[in-house]
């Protein structure tokens, strides 16, 4: 039996527009993500320096969590990451 769709061959003009857009509508939507993701590290950057302390209780709070997450079912002779303390202004 014949198959109805058309035979495979060289797109036309309006199959190439339709995968162009697809392609620039997620590139749209991967720029919005990343555009997301930057405000809030430069949120983050701002209120660090603005607030030292902030830094200390973001420190305390990652070592907690790894804590956890090592008594829930983590690698109890993994060690924790070193985190980085943040540059200060001179």
């Amino acid at each position: 039996m014949a198959d109805s769709t058309s035979p495979p061959g060289p797109k036309t003009r309006s199959e190439d527009s339709l995968e162009l857009n697809g392609h620039l509508e997620r590139m749209t939507e991967d720029m919005e993500n990343i555009s997301a993701q930057l405000t809030w590290m430069a949120y983050d950057m701002v209120a660090l320096r603005t607030n030292p302390e902030l830094w200390r209780s973001m420190q305390l709070l990652e070592e907690a969590h790894h804590k956890c997450s090592v008594a829930v079912g983590g690698d109890p002779l993994q060690e924790p990451a070193p985190i980085d303390t943040p540059r200060t202004q001179m």
